[in-house]
Order: structure tokens, then sequence, then C-alpha cells
């Protein structure tokens, strides 16, 4: 299961917006290798629901997951922090074992 916060549900709304995608978009997640950890993450508004695919569904926002990065990505919570420190999506995965700096590149 993936699970978002309502902060993060609400910016991935705006987001969709600015960025002129279909209103029927959801959020893809997946993770790519590469990053100074190993792996990092990928986040790509998509409409297509492909053969393996997960939907996970939050205050009424879709995520949906690739069936190989479903494996490394079970149980994270999908959060967004705004503020004078900087902002974006924190991801908070129980399978990460290291993690870098950046918050986006993790390893296993």
């Amino acid at each position: 299961m993936i699970l978002m916060t309502q902060t993060a549900a609400k910016k991935i709304s705006q987001l969709r917006v600015e960025e002129g995608a279909k209103p029927e978009a959801m959020l893809r997640v997946m993770v790519k290798k590469r990053g100074c950890s190993g792996l990092s993450y990928e986040l790509k508004f998509d409409s297509d629901v492909k053969d393996g695919d997960k939907i996970f569904e939050h205050y009424e926002e879709k995520v949906v997951v690739d069936g190989q990065s479903l494996l490394y990505l079970i149980g994270l919570s999908l959060d967004y922090k705004g503020g004078l420190n900087g902002q974006g999506f924190i991801f908070s995965n129980p399978n990460a074992t290291k993690t870098c700096s950046c918050g986006s590149s993790f390893g296993v």
C-alpha cells in the first residue's frame, strides 16, 4: 500500500492544473536506478493504466505504481512540505536502508 497525506493530495491537484495535465491523470510514482544511493523516485502525471499497475487512492487523488517499482515502495508514505527551508515531496519509505540528504535517492 502507498499512503499520502492530505497536504500531498492538495499539492498533486494543484500541480496537475499548473502542468496542464488531464483532469483524470494520476500521479505515477516510479523507482529508477540512479542517484547517489542507487535508486531514486520519479514522479509524473499519467492517464494510462498498464498491466501490473496498482492504484492507491487517498483524499480523492490517485497514485499509480508499476509492479516492479511497487517492490521498493510497499508502505511508502508521501507528504509535501513547503516553507522557508525549501519545499517538495517527502518520501517516507520503510524499505530504504540508506538515503541521501536530498531525500530523493535511496538504497535497499
